[in-house]
């Protein structure tokens, strides 16, 4: 079937891992959807030779973008929000702009300020909750979003950060708002390449990502840098790792550039959940000589078991 009559012709900003895996995916699983990519020739080479996209455009980015019906942003934060304005500028009016970047609260509200012309292109803002350690055109698979839940952006401004001092948390997925035809287009697409999409506010999602995605993210970092200052001549302690340490350590592998905006657009939420998190590492540390500890090991095996059901749901 083909993606939809409303999105027959993407342009793709940013054909590295999440670009180019939508632009595999949207192959895989689409038929008659003409893919155009913006990126650095080098990447754009790469993409052609796997067959990611048909058409490539480098430099001036108003080409890129004319005749495109989507426009999806496969960028980091910051240049994302700097390039809204010449997107919105030079997007075909009928256009829908997407984005898939890990915070949302900052470019929600860039893009309500740029995108408020009723006669001008849409923005709808998203973040696909799959990814890699690794980054790149190279590590692209057209079944990354498959079974993976896809965020997206409804307007809200409901305050959540207090739900991690209460416990309060916010609901699990908001009612989806009524959707212009171009927004229940892309809806179909991402069902079609195997997404589930979720609804929520842009401030709800910077909490449960903090927490979900970017804590365990510092947390491996945190671990990492430990073992790594106390290896010594012999390689020890990590001569003596198994499997469970490099499972654990897996986020380590990311790259610094990769985050660095994820973690400076979301400074509020982490810096609650780093302190909430040390307190429990005390806690802990206070538990060693006791029994209550197994309280502790028994709530992570059931939240572990939340998440294997989470995937096979």
């Amino acid at each position: 079937m083909p993606a939809g009559h409303l999105i027959s012709r993407i342009t793709i900003l940013g054909t590295g891992l999440i670009g180019g895996s939508f632009a595999l995916a949207l192959r895989k699983y689409t038929t008659g959807t003409h893919i155009s990519g913006w990126d650095r020739g080098d990447v754009l080479r790469e993409a052609q030779n796997r067959g990611a996209v048909d058409e490539s455009f480098s430099g001036d980015l108003t080409p890129a973008l004319q005749k495109a019906d989507l426009v999806y942003i496969a960028l980091p934060i910051a240049p994302t929000i700097d390039l809204l304005p010449e997107i919105a500028r030079h997007a075909p009016p009928h256009a829908l702009v997407t984005d898939a970047c890990s915070t949302k609260v900052r470019i929600a509200q860039a893009a309500g300020e740029i995108f408020s012309s009723e006669k001008g292109p849409l923005f709808l803002g998203g973040h696909p909750m799959a990814g890699r350690e690794l980054s790149g055109i190279a590590h692209a698979n057209a079944d990354l979003f498959r079974e993976n839940t896809y965020a997206l952006i409804a307007k809200s401004s409901e305050p959540v950060l207090a739900g991690l001092q209460a416990r309060s948390f916010p609901p699990a997925n908001e009612p989806a708002p009524s959707q212009d035809s171009r927004v229940s287009a892309f809806v179909k697409i991402l069902e079609k390449i195997g997404a589930r999409p979720l609804w929520l506010g842009a401030p709800q999602h910077d909490y449960a990502v903090g927490l979900a995605s970017h804590l365990p993210q510092l947390a491996a970092v945190a671990l990492a840098g430990f073992l790594y200052d106390r290896l010594d001549e012999n390689g020890l302690p990590i001569t003596l790792a198994g499997p469970g340490l490099r499972d654990s350590l897996r986020l380590a592998g990311s790259a610094y550039s990769t985050w660095r905006d994820i973690v400076l657009t979301n400074q509020e939420v982490l810096s609650a959940a780093l302190d909430l998190f040390a307190r429990r590492l005390d806690d802990l540390r206070e538990k060693l000589s006791s029994r209550e500890l197994e309280a502790d090991f028994d709530a992570a095996n059931e939240l572990y078991k939340l998440l294997r059901g989470l995937k096979s749901d």
